[in-house]
C-alpha cells in the first residue's frame, strides 16, 4: 500500500491522512504508550486499510489496539467505525454517549446520510455502516479519563458543532485531539503567517453559544497544542482560539443578513449565504497573503463554505 501518508509527530503520536475526498482533508491520530494504542478518529471505510497498514509499519500487532475513539459520529470523522472494530476485536470503542446508539445501530445514521447524499454517492463514499456490539463500547462523562499505558487522555464534553462532540486532552503533548470543535486549518492555506484558521458550522446541531463556551474550555486547559482532524498540528493554539470565537459571531452576523433577503434554511438563502460566506473568507485569505490563486482557494475551502452556510441556515429556521 504505497500511498499511506503518515507523519510521526513525536509523543508518540502519528498522524494518518485519511485520504476523505482529497490529501490532506482529513486526518485520524495513532497514539501509543508502554505498548497500548489508541486510533483517535477513524475516517471511512476506505480509511480502516491504511490504519491496519499504518499499525504494521509502525511495528505495532492488532493486538496492541485498546481504543478506538472517534470525537463525534460524523460520518468523516467514525464513517470506518465498524469495519475498524470487526478489524480489531480486542479494542473497546469510546465515543460521546449521544452517538453511541448510531455506533451500536447505525441505521438512522445511515438513512439520514442516504438522503443527504443519495444511495449511489453514499456507497460509494460511506459503504454499509456495521453495527458495534454494545457491550464494546464506552461513554465517557464530562471530564472522565481513560490510562493508555502510562498516559492519561481526559475527555471534554464540546457541544457547538454537534451535540455528539467531546474533545480529548492528552497530557503527554500537553494537546487536544479536537475534532471539529477548534475549527478548519488546511495546510494548503499555511504561509509565513501561520495557519488559516476558521470555524465549521455543519448542520443539523450547530449552535454559536455552545460553540464558543467549547472553545473556552479548551483554552482554559492552557494546551501548547491542538492535534486538528482537518488538518495536522496547530502550534500555540491560545491567539487562534480567540480569533476563532470572534469568527462564529462574524459567521452568525453574515447569517442574519441573509435572512434579510430570503427564508433561513431554503434553498435560495443556502446559495446566497454560500456566496457572502465565500466572498468573506476570500477576503479573509487576502488579509492571510495567501499565496494560492483565487481559483485554487476556491477548492480548498468550497466544500466546508457550503456546508457552513447549509449549518447556518438550519440553525437560523
Amino acid at each position: 500500500m504505497n500511498n499511506i501518508n503518515m507523519l510521526d509527530l513525536g509523543w508518540g503520536i502519528t498522524q494518518l491522512d485519511t485520504h476523505f475526498q482529497r490529501p490532506n482533508m482529513a486526518a485520524c491520530y495513532i497514539v501509543q504508550d508502554a505498548g497500548e494504542v489508541a486510533i483517535i478518529e477513524t475516517g471511512t471505510k476506505d480509511t480502516v486499510p491504511l490504519i491496519l497498514e499504518c499499525l504494521k509499519q509502525l511495528g505495532l500487532s492488532e493486538s496492541q489496539v485498546k481504543y478506538i475513539i472517534p470525537t463525534h459520529v460524523h460520518l468523516d470523522h467514525a464513517g470506518g467505525v465498524g469495519l475498524l472494530m470487526q478489524s480489531l476485536p480486542g479494542a473497546t470503542l469510546v465515543v460521546h454517549e449521544k452517538g453511541a446508539r448510531h455506533m451500536i445501530d447505525p441505521s438512522k445514521l445511515q438513512a439520514g446520510a442516504t438522503a443527504v447524499y443519495g444511495a449511489a454517492e453514499f456507497n460509494k463514499t460511506y459503504g454499509n455502516l456495521l453495527p458495534v456490539d454494545e457491550k464494546r463500547v464506552i461513554s465517557p462523562a464530562h471530564k472522565d479519563t481513560l490510562k493508555l499505558g502510562e498516559r492519561v487522555l481526559t475527555f471534554l464534553d464540546t457541544p457547538g458543532h454537534a451535540r455528539h462532540h467531546f474533545c480529548v486532552f492528552d497530557r503527554a503533548s500537553e494537546g487536544f485531539f479536537t475534532g471539529d470543535t477548534f475549527g478548519l486549518a488546511y495546510q494548503e492555506l499555511t504561509n509565513e503567517n501561520g495557519p488559516f484558521l476558521f470555524p465549521t458550522t455543519t448542520p443539523v446541531q450547530f449552535d454559536p453559544e455552545a460553540l464558543k463556551n467549547s472553545i473556552r474550555l479548551l483554552l482554559d486547559y492552557t494546551p501548547k497544542r491542538m492535534f486538528l482532524t482537518h488538518y495536522g498540528v496547530l502550534e500555540n493554539p491560545s491567539p487562534h482560539g480567540e480569533r476563532l470565537i470572534t469568527q462564529v459571531d462574524e459567521l452568525v452576523s453574515l447569517a442574519k443578513t441573509a435572512a434579510q433577503e430570503c427564508e433561513p434554511g431554503s434553498e435560495e438563502y443556502v446559495t446566497l449565504l454560500n456566496q457572502i460566506l465565500m466572498t468573506h473568507f476570500l477576503g479573509n485569505l487576502e488579509k492571510h497573503n495567501c499565496l494560492l490563486s483565487v481559483q485554487e482557494q476556491q477548492a480548498v475551502i468550497k466544500t466546508d463554505v457550503l456546508l457552513n452556510a447549509q449549518g447556518l441556515g438550519v440553525w437560523l429556521s
